[in-house]
């Protein structure tokens, strides 16, 4: 069964940079597809987990915080996601955050960042691993998008609902091929731009 790979924190405001679509190519016995340039990657033919886990990690140029999903748990999301009912904005851009690991209780929700005034990131639902939300393209965003771990109660690893559609097409198998460094398909916190109010 194919894996997806998160990444936590590479290529963020200039910090931990490194090409994905080397690593990819670097890792191509298993198969694997780069998606943008946030560390996203999904794995066609993974084998053993934890070998694959093991070969990804000998690879890596720094030590780096890896998440992996299975790939119908992606795919289950397309079908389950919140985002249905409320209508697509330019200045809202919606996400979903991976937690590290599973079965842990997540804060009640919804939440918003900051807590009172207009919010700048919302948390509106989660399902297992997975946590949905939204935040405004505002400069002040980035400081509440640091804040969602602590909102949360754990780590997590969080991607653009864009990239995760990417994702869902490459499992699908509608997408052979992603291009690397694709801006419409990666999650960078450094492109938030303010908007005119």
């Amino acid at each position: 069964m194919a894996l997806v790979v998160f990444l936590r924190g590479i290529n963020v405001g200039g910090h931990r940079t490194f090409r994905p679509s080397v690593l990819a190519k670097q890792l191509s016995d298993y198969d694997v597809v780069n998606v943008g340039a946030a560390g996203t990657f999904v794995v066609r033919k993974p084998g053993s987990r934890a070998e694959f886990r093991a070969d990804l990690l000998r690879k890596l140029p720094f030590e780096v915080e890896v998440v992996l999903c299975e790939a119908r748990d992606l795919i289950r999301l397309e079908m389950e996601h919140p985002f249905e009912t409320t209508p697509s904005r330019h200045d809202i851009v919606r996400f979903v955050s991976v937690v590290s690991k599973a079965g842990r209780r997540l804060a009640s929700l919804p939440r918003t960042l900051p807590p009172t005034g207009p919010w700048c990131v919302r948390v509106i639902a989660s399902k297992k691993r997975f946590v949905f939300g939204e935040y405004r393209r505002q400069m002040q965003t980035i400081r509440y998008l640091g804040q969602v771990d602590k909102l949360l109660g754990a780590r997590a690893t969080t991607r653009n609902w864009n990239t995760i559609m990417a994702i869902v097409r490459i499992l699908k198998g509608e997408g052979k091929k992603a291009k690397g460094d694709d801006p419409h398909t990666s999650h960078r916190r450094a492109t938030i731009r303010p908007t005119k109010r």
